[in-house]
């Protein structure tokens, strides 16, 4: 089975995008809109992760209420508590964390360092990739041509 870095490695985006708590959720809007990406990565000025934005905040927590995304700080509706995963993770691990966590986004770290941000949909086209060919081989084995 693949691994977070895996995947990392053969995604077409690997861009890590991030904003400040102190940018407007109307930057940080823009921004995700510019690198066509659903979550940001929001970083203190050490680039340190202090938390996650995602469509999902903006929505549930500025749309929802008639918040004004050029007068609200990305920190106000931020996610503060980032769940990630170690590169060496497989992705089955990563897709339980992500399901049962309803989770659509995970950072990924190696040996403390940032590495990227792997989506829901990035891990599960991976993983069924991974399943068509062990069926491909599986079929092949049982035909006798394996």
């Amino acid at each position: 089975m693949a691994t977070a870095k895996d995947l990392l490695k053969v995604r077409k985006n690997n861009g890590i995008f991030a904003v400040t708590p102190a940018s407007t959720v109307e930057q940080a809007i823009k921004k995700m809109a510019e690198n066509n990406v659903g979550a940001l990565l929001v970083e203190n000025d050490d680039n340190k992760v202090v938390g996650i934005m995602t469509e999902r905040d903006v929505l549930l927590k500025l749309d929802a209420k008639n918040l004004q995304a050029d007068k609200v700080l990305v920190s106000e509706i931020m996610t503060e508590k980032v769940l990630y995963v170690e590169a060496s993770q497989p992705l089955e691990e990563c897709m339980e964390i992500m399901n049962s966590k309803g989770f659509r986004h995970l950072p990924v770290f190696e040996d403390g360092k940032l590495l990227g941000l792997v989506s829901v949909k990035d891990v599960l086209r991976q993983v069924i990739a991974e399943q068509k060919n062990l069926i491909r081989h599986l079929e092949n084995y049982i035909s006798g041509m394996g």
